[in-house]
């Protein structure tokens, strides 16, 4: 998809919070939702205005009046051609502080974008461990943000966070990478079931309804999970006990 550019022709309305300008699209789509390069300050575009009503975009060659985040609206000259942002042209500070606003879902990075980014960025192997677990925390907001604008289920929301912050743990250790007591707890929550209840079920697998097969290959994902953490675990521990007994069932699932 084409970068977006606006070209302003004008600042009508300006305070810390951001303001209103007539701009003319000079390049690609603009849409609601996206965040505009201004230097190396950015701006959310909001709300896209033809003839008084509201559009969801503006394409080259078109007129509008566009509602505009940050403060930097004010400094805005006559002229100034505003450059949309990828979703990977977003810095790690920039995404942290914006996240921390709880922005609407239809803002840029969309989640799923955002989701991509921050694993990717999370697994390199060649960024400092510092800034890799700044990256994992992105991720599990961005896996929360994708969960909510897709309508995942429970099962699923949880799935991906225990994804995000399995990686981190097998990667960087308790501690810095996050608590094994913790995320076997999360774990035991989303399998549904209980290790007698899946033996007796992976028996006859073959013959169960379809929802039943999808049940028991959603725990089998699960219970790696519980592997990676069960070292971690004291042997008198009742999490171990049950991450034993799910151990012992794993075999068997399909």
């Amino acid at each position: 998809m084409p970068i977006a550019e606006l070209q302003v022709y004008s600042v009508e309305e300006a305070d810390v919070t951001g303001g209103v300008c007539v701009v003319r699209c000079v390049g690609g789509t603009a849409h609601t939702g996206q965040v505009y390069a201004a230097g190396e300050l950015r701006l959310g575009l909001r709300r896209i205005e033809r003839y008084g009503r509201p559009v969801a975009s503006l394409g080259a060659g078109h007129v509008g009046r566009v509602h505009l985040t940050g403060a930097v609206v004010a400094l805005l000259s006559r002229g100034q051609v505003l450059t949309s942002v990828p979703p990977d042209g977003h810095s790690l500070e920039l995404l942290e502080q914006w996240l921390a606003t709880g922005p609407p879902l239809d803002e840029e990075p969309r989640p799923r974008s955002l989701h991509t980014l921050a694993a990717a960025r999370m697994r390199d192997e060649r960024a400092p461990d510092g800034i890799r677990l700044r990256w994992g925390r992105v991720a599990l907001a961005a896996a929360l943000r994708r969960a909510d604008a897709e309508g995942a289920d429970e099962p699923s929301r949880g799935a991906e966070l225990v994804a995000v912050r399995g990686y981190l743990l097998r990667e960087f250790g308790p501690g810095r990478g996050g608590d094994p007591a913790a995320l076997c707890r999360e774990v035991l929550a989303l399998l549904g079931s209980t290790p007698e209840a899946a033996l007796a079920e992976a028996g006859a697998w073959r013959e169960l309804p379809r929802p039943r097969i999808l049940h028991l290959r959603r725990i089998k994902h699960l219970l790696p999970w519980l592997a990676l953490v069960r070292p971690h675990l004291a042997d008198d521990d009742p999490l171990a006990s049950a991450a034993d007994a799910w151990e012992a069932v794993r075999p068997r699932l399909p």
